[in-house]
């Protein structure tokens, strides 16, 4: 997988194999080509399949003998197994189907929220075997402190996956602020109160760690998920708003990893001060801490995303306006980035995926007003399928999509 369509490698990237000074290419050795077809072949499987090894070779262009001898080599690795007769196979003998594995090399998601933290772990299907999501009152506190609570859910949920055959191996770790360059380093996560926060040193779990924005997370379990297409900007928002978007189907960091702060974008240039220290940006309309205060419910610490959810299906109208308000705000923030880049759809997720019944009309109207570029179409707008679950969930995937582009990096002699 392309660095641009997941978190940042957590080492100095080596060259390849085949790379030699002064612009020369050397053929690639027989072992690199086997990583590439067993990588191609396991694709193909878990994109296509369940599928026979005739198949198999079909679409991918190899032999029928090179196809049998990589897929021993993946079984044996338990990345792939036989699952019965070929559904939809040609008159006559069907051949046996090749299934992406339920057991075996699996990925560990790992995610701190201002108000909570959560593991779980991802099955090379990409299903998510195991999950926890535990209340956590994390602003303020040390990271430190925060990583070895979260190591105790990661631990639990790991051994809840090992009952399951399943065995991680390496973690992601979703964070609500903006990671440096420097690998495993959060810059400024301000609802945390986290700022140069070297954290893979801090980790005390004993998997390999990196560290990921939520918002490109996010971004990356719907691409992975097939749930919209390759052209999309992803917005994940509940103590503050974050977006992600993706060109074709890869993940746009900018020009030093910071692209995506929708949050402070200014949507009036004379509002409220902001934390950022900037004034009117949309934070102080629509982030979590200005609904609740315009809703009357500042008190609420724990899931005040669900109590505002609650508070409007019953008809409150102070806590229907403040949604109201905070969808107008986002809906222009919205459409200066749709004006910019021409995305085909935008996605509401995290936790205010829950609130999309009082938000998303708000949203639209502002985008039908505001996009000039081309008429927006009202579908083109849509809330995420995972909500708060989805930078967990693309997190887990991050590891899965490694296992399944390089095996041999993680399962393989």
């Amino acid at each position: 997988m392309a660095d641009q369509d997941g978190p940042a490698p957590a080492a100095k990237p080596r060259r390849p194999a085949e790379y030699r000074p002064g612009g020369r290419t050397a053929p690639a050795s027989q072992r690199g080509m086997r990583q590439q077809n067993l990588s191609l072949v396991l694709r193909t499987v878990a994109d296509q399949g369940p599928l026979s090894r005739a198949r198999v070779a079909a679409h991918t262009g190899l032999t029928r003998a090179a196809v049998s001898s990589l897929v021993e080599e993946l079984r044996g690795a338990d990345l792939l197994v036989e699952s019965g007769p070929e559904p939809g196979g040609r008159v006559g003998r069907p051949g046996s189907a090749l299934a992406v594995s339920d057991r075996g090399a699996a990925g560990l998601g790992l995610e701190v929220g201002v108000e909570h933290l959560g593991a779980c772990v991802v099955d090379l299907r990409g299903e998510a075997r195991v999950w926890s999501r535990t209340a956590a009152a994390n602003r303020g506190r040390a990271a430190a402190q925060v990583l070895a609570d979260l190591a105790a859910v990661a631990d639990e949920v790991v051994r809840q996956a090992s009952g399951q055959g399943l065995r991680p191996v390496a973690a992601v770790l979703a964070v609500p602020g903006l990671v440096g360059s420097a690998p495993g380093t959060v810059e400024h996560a301000p609802n945390l109160g986290w700022r140069h926060e070297a954290v893979v040193p801090l980790w005390p779990g004993t998997l390999p760690v990196e560290v990921e924005n939520e918002a490109n997370l996010g971004a990356l379990a719907e691409l992975w998920s097939r749930s919209v297409g390759p052209d999309f900007v992803h917005v994940s928002a509940e103590a503050g708003i974050g977006a992600a978007l993706v060109i074709d189907g890869r993940l746009f960091r900018g020009a030093r990893g910071f692209a995506g702060e929708l949050g402070h974008v200014p949507v009036r240039p004379d509002g409220p001060p902001c934390a950022c220290g900037a004034r009117g940006c949309l934070e102080t309309y629509a982030g979590e801490a200005a609904v609740l205060r315009r809703a009357g419910l500042e008190g609420v610490a724990m899931d005040p995303v669900g109590a505002l959810g609650e508070r409007a299906r019953a008809g409150d109208a102070r806590v229907v306006a403040a949604l109201e308000r905070a969808a107008t705000a986002m809906g222009t923030a919205l459409a200066g980035a749709v004006n910019l880049v021409d995305p085909a759809a935008v996605v509401l997720g995290g936790a205010y995926a829950e609130l999309g019944e009082w938000l998303m009309p708000g949203i639209r109207r502002e985008l039908e007003r505001r996009v000039t570029v081309r008429p927006w179409q009202a579908d083109a707008l849509r809330v995420s399928a995972h909500g708060r679950r989805g930078p967990l969930l693309g997190a887990g995937l991050t590891t899965v999509r490694r296992i399944l582009d390089n095996p041999g990096r993680f399962t393989l002699p």
